[in-house]
C-alpha cells in the first residue's frame, strides 16, 4: 500500500515535525509512506490528480464535516484501499481548512472528531491513527482495543 500524508504550510513547531517523522517511520514498516509539506490547496489537488493516469491518488481530506471512524473502521478503510491500485493521499488543510472544490474532488472526507484541532496537531493525530490502523491489520499488539 502507498500512502502520502500532505499538509499545507511549513511546520512552525519542531516537536510536531519530530512526532510526524517518528510515526511516518513506524508506518514505513507496513506501507510505503511519504510526508509532504505543500504550498496550498491547489498543490494538494494537483498532486491528487497527478500528471498522468498512473500518478493519480485517492484524495482523503481531513475536515470536521467528514465521516468519523473508529480506529478499527480506519483499519478496514485502509484494507479496502489496499485492493485498489491508487495510492491514498491524506490531506490536512491550513488553518482555514479546505474549500468547496477540494471537498468535491475528494474520494473521502474524514473527520478526526467534532472538536476543532490545530492543523499541526491534527497531522500528528492522523499519522498516529494510520500507524494504529496498520498495526490492527497486522495483529500487532500496539492497539489493545478499548
Amino acid at each position: 500500500m502507498k500512502i502520502k500524508v500532505a499538509w499545507i504550510g511549513k511546520t512552525k513547531e519542531p516537536a510536531i515535525q519530530t512526532l510526524t517523522d517518528d510515526y511516518l517511520k513506524r508506518i514505513s514498516r507496513y506501507a510505503e509512506v511519504v510526508g509532504l509539506a505543500l504550498k496550498d490547496e491547489a498543490a494538494v489537488l494537483s498532486l491528487a490528480r497527478g500528471e498522468r493516469q498512473r500518478d493519480r491518488h485517492k484524495l482523503v481530506l481531513l475536515d470536521t464535516r467528514g465521516k468519523q471512524l473508529s480506529s478499527e473502521e480506519l483499519a478496514g478503510f485502509l484494507a479496502r484501499e489496499q485492493v485498489s491500485a491508487l495510492p491514498v493521499l491524506f490531506a490536512i488543510g491550513g488553518a482555514d481548512g479546505f474549500g468547496d472544490e477540494a471537498r468535491q474532488q475528494a474520494g473521502f472526507v474524514l473527520s478526526l472528531g467534532k472538536m476543532t484541532l490545530p492543523h499541526e496537531l491534527a497531522r500528528v493525530v492522523l499519522v498516529e491513527q494510520l500507524y494504529r490502523a496498520l498495526t490492527i491489520l497486522k495483529n500487532h499488539p500496539y492497539h489493545l482495543g478499548h
